[in-house]
């Protein structure tokens, strides 16, 4: 009902492609909609369809009063978060205290005043700042994906030269306040994550895919049972976690109140310069990190790291 409320006219060729139902199914669904009495008119002929008499006719939404302050906290507690639709986000919080009663209009303003999250200026909880707005491409990339996760993207990692890529697009994400997408890399048969702010035109590809979506998912699935850093974490690594960690890793929790977790990376051994920086991550995250799986290559700087703290703590305690 709200695709048909939302439109002036339609045809059944459209709900067929809207909920990939059959012209039968779609023309019963439709005969019932009208016998509740929503006001639509047929018009015959090759070009016919349907028309809506009225684009309003579904009753206008009502809030629970913890139901709107449930939203409205949520909108609070998003600011300063880079998220998209940044504008939209703003009209919204506006509509939302216009459809509050008095009462509930003086409750939201006084949430406001006393609630503050971590990304929340304490001297002025109404501020936005500069970093608030996401990269412009955001939401042109969100927009896209949800038509089409095939698309060509113009990657731009220095001013002034450009990359273009074929890609199929699995995640968009925001890790260590950047936005990321994780795409796998059709030319170059890899995955890759592109900084969202070094996009530019992206649209969607008019190439024919070489893999298949099946394919892709199913080489990612693969890529992770054969990682070769497992690492579990306590509570603290958690937090920690939380705080910093290097982008495309994914924290899956295995206790109750988020008390554990695992993730895994696949790391290129011959990379020293990485695997130094993981080594010095994997000790920012405490004493309760277990390995279930490491590389010989990773584990021999880690026990490098330590033997030079605990020479240093050595020499310290003698003097």
């Amino acid at each position: 009902m709200r695709f048909i409320n939302n439109r002036a006219r339609f045809t059944i060729a459209e709900i067929q492609r809207e909920f990939k139902i059959s012209r039968a199914t779609a023309i019963r669904d439709i005969n019932e909609i009208q016998a509740m009495g929503f006001p639509l008119t047929t018009e015959l002929g090759r070009g016919g369809g349907y028309n809506v008499l009225q684009n309003q006719y579904l009753s206008a939404v009502r809030f629970t009063p913890e139901e709107l302050k449930a939203i409205f906290i949520s909108f609070i507690a998003s600011k300063n978060s880079q998220l998209p639709y940044l504008q939209n986000r703003r009209s919204i919080t506006e509509k939302l205290i216009g459809i509050a009663s008095q009462a509930q209009h003086d409750e939201l303003i006084e949430l406001n005043n006393i609630l503050l999250f971590e990304n929340t200026n304490p001297a002025n909880p109404n501020l936005l700042e500069l970093d608030d707005a996401a990269p412009a491409e955001l939401n042109q990339l969100i927009s896209l994906a949800a038509r089409d996760k095939h698309l060509r993207l113009t990657y731009e990692p220095n001013p002034g030269w450009p990359q273009l890529m074929d890609v199929f697009l699995i995640h968009i994400f925001n890790s260590n306040a950047h936005w990321l997408v994780e795409v796998y890399d059709l030319d170059m048969d890899e995955f890759r994550y592109l900084p969202v702010e070094m996009l530019r035109d992206s649209a969607i590809s008019v190439q024919e895919m070489k893999r298949s979506e099946q394919e892709i998912l199913s080489k990612k699935r693969l890529g992770a049972r054969e990682s070769n850093l497992v690492v579990k974490l306590d509570a603290t690594g958690i937090q920690r976690f939380k705080r910093m960690h290097p982008p495309g890793i994914i924290l899956s929790f295995t206790g109750m109140f988020q008390s554990s977790g695992i993730f895994n990376v696949q790391l290129d051994v011959t990379d020293v310069e990485t695997l130094e920086y993981y080594a010095d991550w994997l000790l920012f995250l405490g004493r309760g990190v277990e390995f279930e799986r490491i590389p010989d290559e990773l584990r021999l700087i880690l026990e490098e790291r330590l033997r030079g703290s605990a020479d240093a703590l050595s020499t310290e305690s003698t003097k």
